[in-house]
């Protein structure tokens, strides 16, 4: 049987493209190499509470028409991001703003906090950033630094502050109002009954082929269909042949506890290097779950190598010039498209996938 598309990967990207081929009548295969569909925001019902299998996501935009388009799939509740840092056996509110500042420093006001930071930077003296732990200085001080960023940073990246480019950090928001809602996007939930749903949604109708790895099966898919639309890794595409594109991993140790409300928020940061994982995550809190028991998840970062799964593309000067490389190859393909986080080298907000996806069907269709 021929197909109009095959898509590789049957996650965000791959799903919102082929929900609107299907729409304009063309025929669709989906393969995955995952035994499920859903790619990185697969949930799955566990003691009946929608657990996370790889990290926290949390749909927010402030872009009405994407905020509509996935709200024909689902209806979404009222959860607000509002993750709370611990260090040592200190809590505080992320972002960084007047309830993290008044912890810290047992004060009120605006301009007491702002001076006390503007006081902290003027006495480091530190013009030209030489590396992320000096930027980081730079812009909030020593004691936000030491406290919220430099344990966690080091982790998420497996080296030494000083040992990181400045670049890194452009920028740190320090927020002089009352307010813990960590993104500043107008829309913002969880789907009530988890996000394959919503997937589901989006392929029902086309074929779907799980736990198949397109590259281990070139023969027999490449030509099954006129275009394809690959959202896997763009390098491994060409089998490495330019070089290796680098990526940060993420390891996930999930357990039910015996208690029905374990840490009292669905995001907890853990900020001191001597703890080994970057945060808690507490599924049931995302959807206001009063289930008799909890499930949590320890996220662990690592290194990347070949074979495991790579999450964040590490966009350094090395890297983005690589893939530029590939890129350029890519587009010397007349049939291959590629796209989403993975084809794409680029870390994407849920909004932004669908919209890169919604730009592709309005080129392609």
């Amino acid at each position: 049987m021929k197909y109009d598309y095959l898509v590789v990967g049957a996650g965000l990207y791959g799903a919102v493209f082929t929900y609107e081929a299907m729409k304009k009548g063309k025929k669709v295969l989906v393969i995955d190499k995952r035994p499920h569909i859903a790619g990185n925001i697969y949930t799955e019902s566990q003691s009946d509470i929608n657990v996370h299998k790889y990290g926290a996501h949390i749909f927010h935009t402030s872009n009405k028409e994407i905020w509509n388009y996935v709200n024909q799939f689902a209806e979404f509740n009222n959860y607000v991001n509002s993750p709370v840092a611990r260090y040592k056996n200190e809590l505080y509110n992320l972002p960084f703003n007047m309830n993290t500042f008044s912890k810290m420093w047992g004060i009120a006001t605006p301009k007491e906090a702002k001076d006390i930071i503007a006081g902290q930077i003027k006495d480091l003296n530190i013009t030209e950033p030489k590396n992320l732990e000096e930027q980081a200085l730079s812009l909030v001080g020593k004691d936000v630094y030491e406290k919220l960023i430099k344990g966690y940073t080091e982790k998420q990246w497996g080296r030494d502050c000083k040992e990181l480019p400045a670049f890194i950090i452009k920028r740190l928001p320090l927020r002089f109002v009352y307010d813990n809602n960590y993104f500043n996007d107008r829309f913002q939930g969880i789907p009530m009954g988890g996000y394959t749903q919503i997937v589901e949604k989006m392929l029902e109708g086309a074929t779907v082929e799980l736990n198949v790895d397109f590259l281990k099966n070139r023969e027999k898919y490449e030509n099954i269909a006129d275009k394809i639309i690959y959202t896997g890794q763009i390098d491994q595409f060409y089998d490495y042949k330019l070089g290796v594109l680098e990526y940060r991993s993420v390891r996930f140790e999930t357990e039910e506890l015996d208690t029905d409300n374990f840490q009292g928020n669905a995001v907890v940061n853990y900020t001191e290097r001597e703890v080994p994982y970057t945060r808690i995550i507490e599924h049931k809190h995302f959807e206001f779950g009063k289930q008799p028991t909890t499930i949590i998840s320890r996220e662990y970062s690592s290194e990347w190598k070949k074979g495991d799964e790579p999450y964040y593309p590490v966009n350094n000067e090395r890297n983005n010039t690589l893939y530029q490389q590939y890129k350029e190859l890519s587009e010397k393909e007349n049939k291959v498209i590629f796209g989403g986080r993975l084809g794409g080298y680029k870390y994407y907000d849920m909004d932004k996938v669908i919209a890169a996806a919604l730009e592709l069907v309005a080129k392609e269709l």
